[in-house]
Order: structure tokens, then C-alpha cells, then sequence
């Protein structure tokens, strides 16, 4: 038996890649996050919340909390904080006044341009020079890893033992 280390498969080396892109983009969100007064779960929340807009779907303080794996009290300690800052607006929904419905403001949106602008638009000129299939490629991938991640038996709180 040899006591050189396998070189990792060429899947391997793709998963490394992104798991390095998404610590990168952790790293970049905290470091907002930082500069902002806001904890990261602040910006993550923003994120969720931009995401819903972005979709034509209602924002409410139960799916958030639900996507953020929040109880309804730190839920509402995120949207306290959020609303404080002046980064969200809470409002009734005027066809069911009993639903609250989050808004993220114009004030944090430009912020999150001011800091993540340069990083979309970079990404979507190097997009621009795939070609359409190796784009689709490129989208079911990371279509694929994403349900990987969220679907039915996806490790959660470090419920999976397996190693990278």
C-alpha cells in the first residue's frame, strides 16, 4: 500500500471549488454584515426576504423564521433588529389585516448594492461569455447541489457524520 495520497476525483475537485466559492461568499457576507451593525443572520434574513420579493411572494415573519430555522422568538428579535436599523418595514397585508407582510427598505437594498454590486455584475459577465448550453450546465449543477441541500434527508445541524 502506497503512502501517497490519492489525487481526489475530478467530482471531488468540483465540490472543494464550490464549497471554497461558498466560504468565499460567507466570508464576504460577514464581513457586510460587519461593516453594517448587523449579525450575520441579519443578512441572511435580508437575503431570504429580497429572494421572496424577487419571486412576486409574500414576506411574512413565519416564513422567514421558518427558513431561517427560527424560533418565533428569534425571529422576532431578528425583525426588531432589522426594523431598528431601518433595513425592513413590517405591514399589514391589506387583504388579511391579521398577516404581517416584511418589506426590505430602499436604504438596505442600496447598501447591498453598494457592497454585492460589483460581485453580480462580475458574475454575470463572466456568465455572458458561456455558451448557452454550458450555462443550462452550469444551472442544473448548482439546481441539483441546492436540492441535494435542501431536500428530503439532507443533513441539517451537523446531523450527517460523513466527511469531505
Amino acid at each position: 500500500m502506497s503512502d501517497r495520497p490519492q489525487s481526489p476525483s475530478p467530482e471531488r475537485e468540483t465540490f472543494h471549488l464550490l464549497r471554497a466559492v461558498t466560504v468565499e461568499f460567507g466570508l464576504r457576507q460577514a464581513a457586510f454584515a460587519g461593516e453594517h451593525g448587523l449579525h450575520p443572520t441579519d443578512v441572511r434574513a435580508l437575503i431570504c426576504l429580497l429572494d421572496a420579493e424577487r419571486a412576486g411572494e409574500d414576506a411574512t415573519p413565519g416564513r422567514l423564521g421558518a427558513e431561517l430555522g427560527l424560533n418565533s422568538a428569534g425571529t422576532t428579535s431578528v425583525l426588531d433588529r432589522l426594523e431598528r436599523l431601518g433595513h425592513l418595514t413590517r405591514e399589514r397585508d391589506p387583504r388579511d389585516r391579521r398577516r404581517v407582510l416584511l418589506r426590505v427598505t430602499g436604504r438596505a437594498k442600496e447598501l447591498g448594492w453598494a457592497y454585492f454590486g460589483p460581485l453580480v455584475h462580475g458574475t454575470e459577465e463572466l456568465l455572458r461569455g458561456f455558451a448557452p448550453a454550458e450555462r443550462a450546465a452550469v444551472d442544473r449543477f448548482l439546481h441539483g447541489v441546492r436540492e441535494l441541500m435542501t431536500g428530503e434527508g439532507a443533513p441539517v445541524n451537523g446531523s450527517d457524520s460523513g466527511g469531505s
